[in-house]
């Protein structure tokens, strides 16, 4: 089963969670930000905390997560 980034996001511990998207939080969440809070997981050797391969993939084809954020001219 897939989780959608939301699910995953909840598991997040609170303090990475603030950091990553400090002052963006009324956007939708960019990879970067993502990237960030999957290196601190890692390296705090957290990795049961990591979503998959597919639920990353997910996030990305559905739109839950942007690559790039576009600003419009």
């Amino acid at each position: 089963m897939v989780r959608t980034f939301e699910d995953w996001w909840k598991t997040v511990p609170e303090d990475l969670r603030s950091k990553s998207r400090k002052g963006d939080e009324q956007n939708k969440p960019l990879l970067n930000q993502v990237n960030y809070v999957l290196l601190h997981l890692h390296l705090a050797g957290k990795h049961d905390s990591k979503p998959t391969h597919a639920e990353l993939k997910d996030w990305l084809h559905s739109g839950q997560v942007d690559v790039l954020r576009m600003t419009k001219k």
